[in-house]
Formats: structure tokens, sequence, C-alpha cells
């Protein structure tokens, strides 16, 4: 009989998952979540617009039971609402970097998430995380940044379970950070410096971003705004030196006057996935580093650990001459096979 009390006990209290609702799950930070929580008993229900395209990728992220995908456009609310019965927490991931037909700022940045914390009170869940960005309080002439900080204030009074999460940008071998400098630097002679390349960024590792919301779920924080910064802060001219080592390559940095810059971004935002737009250069004025006014996660508790040069590192060979075979690794085991 103790035994049968002690199963019964194990089975339901301490091996009973949380179930939690994930938007924007398909990315590379909704892809490292989903593998950090599901590791740690945490079952997860991804929403997605596309179950075709990108179903298969998100299921490979987590065992089999641990893990739910359902298709259905973000804005169908009788749809949606059926999924908070049945979960206890909600994040949400769901951003866009420039506009297009049907994806506007206010409805992504602003309505969407003013929605998802109508529906946590609704259904009275144990917390709402919302995934915004850094340097939205000074950046006043960004359309961007605007629909972002009128999303914040939308959950805040919505919602008083809510943790909004501000990251500087954010790296891995899988954004569109990064990899698409990297891809940049190889293809150009030049490059060019806006507003002289002096804009500060500390740019956050994945992992460690994933390793804060983790901390969140598991401590139950609720009702605050946190920065989520990485341990170095570099200007832009810095990681653009930074990529152009990792790769091997000799490019003129050029910093570029601010009519010429707006021309470009007009010229650029016109390409199906701009490389840059009149937006996000106005964005660009603005540094992207701790304010000082909120927590940090290194004042949570959860300080992050991974340096920008060391794990860009890990991917850069894909950018080198050579490839794989321009590694450390396999240069070493070369030589000593020599």
């Amino acid at each position: 009989l103790c035994s049968l009390i002690s199963i019964f006990i194990f089975s339901n209290i301490y091996m009973k998952a949380k179930n939690c609702l994930i938007f924007g799950g398909s990315g590379q930070i909704g892809r490292n979540l989903i593998r950090k929580l599901t590791k740690n008993n945490i079952k997860v229900t991804v929403v997605t617009r596309n179950l075709h395209q990108k179903g298969l990728r998100i299921k490979t992220q987590a065992n089999a039971g641990y893990i739910e995908i359902v298709e259905a456009n973000i804005f169908d609310e009788k749809k949606i609402q059926k999924l908070f019965e049945k979960s206890q927490i909600c994040i949400n991931l769901v951003g866009i970097l420039y506009e297009k037909k049907g994806s506007t700022f206010k409805n992504i940045h602003t309505i969407f998430p003013s929605l998802l914390s109508k529906l946590c009170k609704k259904y009275k869940l144990d917390q709402f995380i919302h995934l915004s960005a850094l340097g939205i309080n000074d950046a006043v002439d960004s359309d961007y940044a605007i629909s972002k900080l009128n999303g914040e204030k939308e959950i805040l009074n919505n919602f008083s379970k809510t943790i909004i999460l501000r990251p500087s940008v954010v790296f891995s071998d899988s954004d569109n950070f990064s990899t698409q400098f990297m891809t940049l630097l190889n293809l150009l002679p030049l490059f060019p410096l806006y507003y002289s390349g002096k804009t500060k960024f500390m740019p956050i590792h994945c992992s460690d971003l994933t390793d804060v919301v983790y901390y969140i779920l598991s401590h139950n924080i609720n009702s605050q705004i946190i920065e989520c910064i990485g341990p170095q802060t570099l200007s832009f001219k810095e990681i653009l030196k930074i990529l152009l080592n990792l790769i091997g390559k000799k490019r003129l940095l050029i910093p570029l006057p601010l009519p010429l810059a707006n021309l470009s971004a007009k010229f650029f935002q016109l390409f199906p996935k701009p490389l840059l737009t009149e937006d996000q250069l106005r964005l660009l004025k603005y540094d992207n580093i701790s304010s000082g006014k909120y927590k940090t996660n290194f004042e949570l508790g959860v300080p992050s650990k991974l340096n920008f040069n060391e794990e860009v590192k890990k991917y850069s060979h894909m950018w080198r001459e050579g490839g794989q075979f321009s590694t450390e690794k396999y240069i070493s085991n070369k030589e000593k096979n020599i």
C-alpha cells in the first residue's frame, strides 16, 4: 500500500508536467526554448501558421509526447483560445523586423500581444512571458520601437502576471544577424558604417536567453520588465571587425553620410527581404544596451556566459575559404598526422 501511495504522489505531483503555449516557436529562440523546456519536464504546444513548411523543423526539437504542433492563424481568436484552456504558461516570441502586406508592426507587436494577454487573464494562466526589445524607450521616431512599447503597455494593463523580456541583439548559428553580416562581408569589397559604426550593442547568445526564460518559469517570477544582455558591450564597427577577422577577410569599412544612408535604405527596403529599411536606419541611432532603469538578467541571477567572438568562431568556418577544413581542430589533426 505504501509503495502504491508513493507511486501516486510521484506521478501526480513530481512528474506532472506543466503545459506551455508558445507562439513564434519556429525561429532560433523558439527552437532553442522548446529543447530547454521539454528537457525539464515541461510540455509545449507550438502554434504555427504553416505546418507543412515549419512542422518538421519544430517536431525535431523535442521527444514525442512533449510537443504538440497546431496550425492556426495567430489572429483566429476562436481557435487559439481553446489552446489556453489546457495551458498554465503562455510565451510570445512573435516579432518582425520589417513590415509587409498583412504583417504590420501594429498588428504583430501591439494588437496580437494584447489579445494574448486578455486570454491569459480570461483563462487564469500562471504566467505570460512576452519577448520585446531593448532600447525602445529612446527610439521615439521608430515605428518598430513605438509598436513594441505600445504592446508592452497593453499587456501590463491587461494581465498582472506578465514578464516582459527586452533582449539586445540575439545571436546563434541560425540567426539573421551574425550569419547575414558574414555573408555580406564575404561578398562586398567595402561595407558602409551607419552613424560611423558607433551604435553599441550587448549581444546575447540564444541559449543564454533561453536560460533566462527557464529561470523565470521555474521560479514563478511575475510582473517585471527584464533587460537581457550579453557579457560584452560592442560597437557596430567592433562587431564587423570581429566578423571580418573570424572569416579571414579584409574589407573597407566606410562611414556613410546620413543622406546617402537614407538613399541606400530606400533602395534596400524594396527587396523581398530588405537588407535595411528606413525605420531600421532610424533605430540604429540608438544604443542597444542596458538602460539602468530595469533589472538585467545578471541582477536576476542568470548571467550570460557566452562571448560573441568565441561563439561565432564555432560556426564562422562556413564563410571562410576551405570551410570546415579551415578550422583549428582540422588543422591540428592534420599536423599530428604529418
